[in-house]
């Protein structure tokens, strides 16, 4: 009897073992294969550190497939017509409407079909090793991933994790939206007909740009913003430049106004707004926001609040968690793809430091911290007319206390300008620090702007004085004259 129970027991130990995840140790293990969670890996690699990705979804993240690459696609013939229109000779022959149809396909090409054979390969070519399926934090330094099929695997890290899981649409708390299925940024990127009419929720870049997307592939579209203008995170000015073209070109924009409820019936979107105002539409784009994805990750597991934003400091190190990283959007230092590729190439590099044991460059400006976050983040909103801006707007400098002037010019009367054709319409202004007469920011509204944005990150970044950008020459007759136009505004004030 003893016999026959201690072999019941040892086969009870064999089943136990045999259910239990298979484990594999890493050195770096990262959540999310975006681009933030890829450039970390990649500089995690190139060190020669042995590295894990985790992916749920598609390898390239939001932006490859949701967000900055399909929605640039859909609005560069849109802005490309919109050059064209302003050059005699050449606006005659685009009076016509957009082929959507081969808009959307060409914005398909972009996503690659929403499939990701190439970033795996990309991905693997680092020597990352890839793992689909759910990773969830089940204790310090331990990620469990659970595939399609319910099979579970335990990773552990010898000195990082780094979670680049990034963020998801903020839908209002709306009574019985989820059956009226409305839009967020990834169906207003990767929808495959124009719907008549759209009702754009919300004033921000995402609201901005496919409203100007959408009523030039023909839809008849709706705006409606809560505060007093579109984007009010940037200089008044640039707000106001995109309204008067979204408004011209056919969009109806209503400011100070909410929606009170919405409804879908026989597939028609019924919006009531508080001030009891209806409009129908086809469908419906809610772009109000956006929250971090870390609901289901794991965090109370190492005394984290699931759903927070993650806070870190400036070499992207979690705060209290010696071995966490939080890179990207998950950080809410700035829900920017660049920005977050920015924050991984610093956490990359502190990462392989600390696990050298060498000397962290945290102080500003080092090699392990990520000081632009603060100083220096640049934004463009490709809309017609684009609006690009880099470091502190007139009023964030005067709250954050410094002693600043705003240099105002108006784009239309630089010789590069009148290049794009009639009718240029445009503006910049420059914040100068008038304690030591370095620039703290600048704005451009107009058509090309976009590619004006790096210069002036450079000059902000490297605190370059006014006195020696003075040396710097613009090139004749480009719109990069505004230079020019800039600091002889300011000295003659």
């Amino acid at each position: 009897m003893a016999t026959e129970h201690t072999t019941h027991q040892t086969d009870a130990m064999t089943e136990t073992r045999s259910t239990q995840p298979e484990s594999t140790a890493y050195d770096v293990v990262v959540l999310g294969a975006g681009p933030v969670g890829e450039n970390v890996a990649d500089r995690t690699r190139a060190a020669g550190l042995t590295t894990a990705v985790v992916e749920s979804e598609v390898v390239g993240g939001e932006c490859s497939y949701w967000a900055c690459m399909p929605s640039k696609a859909l609005l560069r013939p849109v802005l490309a017509r919109a050059d064209a229109r302003r050059l005699p000779g050449l606006s005659e022959s685009v009076q016509g409407p957009l082929d959507a149809a081969a808009v959307l396909a060409r914005r398909n090409s972009f996503t690659s079909g929403w499939k990701d054979d190439g970033q795996i390969q990309w991905l693997e070519g680092t020597g990352a090793d890839l793992y689909r399926g759910h990773g969830r934090l089940t204790g310090p330094r331990t990620v469990t991933v659970t595939d399609a099929d319910g099979a579970g695997r335990v990773l552990t890290a010898r000195h990082a994790v780094a979670v680049c899981t990034g963020s998801g649409a903020r839908l209002p708390e709306l009574p019985g939206l989820a059956d009226v299925r409305p839009w967020t940024s990834r169906e207003a990127t990767s929808a495959q007909t124009v719907p008549g009419r759209l009702i754009v929720v919300g004033g921000g870049v995402v609201a901005t740009e496919m409203a100007c997307a959408w009523q030039a592939l023909g839809s008849s579209v709706t705006v409606l913003v809560r505060g007093k203008s579109l984007l009010n995170r940037m200089e008044p000015f640039a707000g106001e430049l995109v309204a008067e073209a979204l408004t011209e070109a056919g969009a109806q924009i209503r400011t100070g106004t909410s929606v009170h409820s919405v409804t879908r019936e026989n597939g028609t979107v019924l919006v009531v707004t508080d001030g009891g105002e209806r409009i129908e539409a086809d469908e419906i784009l809610f772009a109000t926001g956006r929250i971090p994805r870390t609901a289901d990750i794991g965090l109370e597991t190492i005394g984290l609040e699931p759903g927070s934003w993650l806070s870190v400091d400036d070499s992207l190190q979690v705060t209290g968690h010696d071995w966490l990283y939080a890179v990207g959007d998950v950080n809410h230092r700035a829900l920017l793809t660049h920005q977050g590729k920015y924050q991984a190439r610093i956490a990359g590099a502190a990462i392989v430091t600390r696990a050298a044991n060498g000397p962290v460059q945290a102080e500003d400006w080092g090699a392990h911290a990520a000081t632009a976050d603060h100083a220096a983040v640049p934004q463009v909103v490709f809309t017609d007319p684009e609006a690009a801006s880099v470091g502190l707007s007139l009023a964030e400098a005067e709250r954050a206390g410094h002693r600043v002037r705003a240099v105002d010019v108006d784009l239309s009367s630089v010789a590069g300008a009148s290049l794009y054709g009639d009718g240029y319409t445009g503006h910049a202004r420059m914040i100068v620090d008038l304690e030591d007469e370095t620039i703290r920011g600048l704005t451009l509204v107009g058509p090309g702007v976009g590619e004006l944005v790096h210069a002036a990150t450079i000059a902000v970044t490297a605190q370059v004085p006014i006195a020696r950008l003075w040396h710097a020459v613009p090139s004749y007759p480009t719109i990069s004259e505004v230079w020019l136009r800039l600091l002889e505004a300011y000295r003659d004030a």
